[in-house]
């Protein structure tokens, strides 16, 4: 384990050499972009496969996702750009330049959501309805997706000695991602500068997988349409709020130091939980009044 690139050295877990990248013919391709290609793959399966449960056409989420792909693309890098402002607006084109990194996550959901809205009115859809199935896919790409930041050496949060510790060579990260409190607990071994941080890449990904599997498992009581969509909200939400105060690489609300996805994951939480709690008591006074 000593000198790896990366380690989980609680856990016994080492890659000596990590690369984040391969070459096929010639063209060098990052495994971010694999991991996220993926990760779409297996949610348009996800989805299709509960379309087809529900009796529904798979088709229309594959059409959907031809729209929602490219919007979420776009909706996640202005979210990060209009967070991270200082960083570009002296070179406007570094906007367009994806392969330096800076997608953010709920940019791409928000993007994704409002191209939802647009394609049910034009389809004549239920949003609701499509949301209950297009969530399933959604939170399957985040929990594979999460792990091209592993191969980015991204997304930690601060120092930490606990069980899933991840020990990281400082080479490998960029400086602007570590804070005063990572660098004072910095660890040096044969001349070589490592870090040992929370791996809140893997705890969002084990968060959503841990919430995927219930809403499989509790799709089948859902009492009204959007009871799915809104299990999802509230529960990444939740999870995201308590990672997002670990990270070391938060976008912050402008003027406040607030972190603006903390600030987000309590309007979802409040919202919906709310709307849980509204729904459920309606459907319950529905199916009173039909007996």
């Amino acid at each position: 384990m000593e000198g790896a690139d990366i380690s989980f050295v609680h856990l016994g877990i080492s890659i000596r050499h990590l690369q984040n990248s391969i070459s096929i013919f010639g063209f060098s391709i990052a495994y971010y972009g694999i991991i996220i290609g993926l990760g779409m793959l297996a949610g348009m399966w996800i989805a299709q496969d509960d379309a087809r449960r529900r009796g529904q056409d798979p088709d229309i989420y594959l059409d959907f996702a031809l729209y929602a792909i490219i919007f979420s693309v776009i909706g996640a890098r202005i979210y990060y750009v209009i967070f991270q402002w200082d960083s570009y607006k002296n070179n406007l084109l570094q906007i367009f330049n994806l392969r330096a990194g800076g997608l953010a996550i709920y940019g791409g959901v928000i993007a994704g959501v409002l191209t939802m809205v647009v394609f049910t009115r034009v389809r004549k859809l239920s949003f609701l309805s499509m949301a209950d199935t297009g969530v399933l896919g959604l939170v399957t790409g985040q929990i594979i997706g999460r792990w091209g930041n592993f191969f980015n050496c991204e997304a930690f949060g601060g120092y930490t000695d606990s069980l899933f510790a991840m020990r990281i060579k400082r080479s490998l990260v960029n400086e602007n991602m570590l804070s005063p409190q990572v660098l004072s607990h910095k660890i040096v071994e044969r001349g070589v500068e490592f870090i040992q941080v929370h791996p809140t890449f893997l705890y969002e990904s084990l968060w959503n997988l841990g919430l995927l599997c219930f809403m499989l498992r509790y799709r089948q009581y859902k009492k009204f349409d959007g009871e799915v969509w809104w299990i999802y909200l509230f529960g990444y939400g939740l999870g995201r709020f308590w990672i997002e105060g670990l990270r070391t690489d938060q976008l912050i609300l402008f003027g406040t130091g607030i972190p603006v996805s903390q600030a987000l994951s309590l309007i979802l939480i409040l919202t919906a939980g709310s709307a849980l709690v509204i729904g459920r008591r309606r459907a319950g006074q529905k199916n009173k009044g039909e007996r």
